[in-house]
């Protein structure tokens, strides 16, 4: 090589090095992760009534210039320590995020005797929360990784990890369920190199359960060959169009996949009420010919 070459190379291989290293400042140190494996105290900046029982807190981090750092399919824990020094914990999975803050939709269970005498704890405790206070949180916790492409990875605590792929991906919500669903297919949209398809089947009990619907419905309108949509309510108000009662295998079949051996790579996510899962989704999935190595369940 002559020594004109290295000249030439010199000035190149500098230009690398400060184009690495601005690279490395803006993704880690302009904007560091907010969130720690220990509580810290994050404080409640907007609260948004979006139905009778349902609340949208946003929490901000300890510095605008944060990111959440959560990977998806995985959530948070969210704690408070009463007046007698008792902590109270539950976990949850954020609908957005954004520098400096991240919001969570949640139910506020208030009490309902006999079979639950003193409701939610955490959820009504969120609810009495004024503007200001804080909130202690912390994160990740979760066995399910996706990290696009239909790529993901289910971290087992006694088993290796263990990786799958899919090209659609069927999704069964109920409730407040939805929460960890919506992330993924945000993390699955907003990504314009995955090209994985999604369908959701999404039950409550009445019209006005149904969370974060605009949202979903905004996906469909978007996305109408690589995300489809169907409701099924306990109580459907009078026209109702969509499904109705508990789901079923026929509402699986129709509206989701009628068979896993189709030839395309289908995975299922679930979460809801334990019942629900364990009565209506697991038996109707095994009916129609799927197995444990075609679900998760949050």
């Amino acid at each position: 090589m002559s020594s004109l070459d290295t000249d030439l190379l010199t000035p190149v291989a500098v230009a690398v090095i400060v184009v690495s290293a601005t690279i490395l400042y803006y993704t880690k140190f302009r904007h560091p992760v907010a969130l720690k494996p220990t509580f810290q105290a994050w404080p409640l900046i907007e609260k948004e009534v979006l139905s009778h029982d349902t609340r949208r807190f946003t929490f901000a981090f300890p510095s605008p210039n944060m990111k959440l750092g959560l990977p998806v399919g995985q959530h948070m824990t969210l704690q408070f320590v009463d007046e007698n020094g008792k902590a109270y914990q539950r976990s949850y999975t954020p609908v957005s995020h954004e520098l400096g803050k991240v919001s969570f939709c949640i139910k506020v269970y208030k009490p309902m005797p006999p079979k639950f005498p003193n409701g939610g704890t955490v959820s009504q405790h969120l609810d009495s929360l004024k503007i200001g206070d804080t909130m202690n949180i912390k994160g990740p916790k979760g066995h399910l990784e996706y990290f696009g492409k239909g790529k993901f990875a289910i971290h087992h605590s006694r088993k290796p990890t263990e990786y799958r792929v899919a090209k659609e991906i069927g999704m069964i919500a109920g409730g407040t369920g939805i929460t960890p669903m919506l992330q993924v297919l945000h993390a699955i949209f907003e990504n314009p190199n995955d090209q994985t398809k999604c369908k959701l089947l999404y039950a409550n009990q009445t019209e006005d359960d149904i969370l974060v619907r605009p949202e979903l419905e905004d996906l469909v309108t978007k996305y109408p060959n690589r995300f489809q949509l169907y409701y099924t309510l306990d109580h459907p108000p009078k026209g109702w169009t969509q499904g109705t009662g508990f789901i079923t295998a026929e509402m699986i079949r129709d509206h989701l996949y009628s068979n896993p051996k189709l030839g395309a790579q289908i995975q299922v996510f679930m979460c809801g009420p334990p019942m629900m899962v364990k009565k209506a989704c697991l038996p109707n999935l095994e009916e129609l010919g799927f197995s444990e190595r075609d679900w998760y369940v949050f």
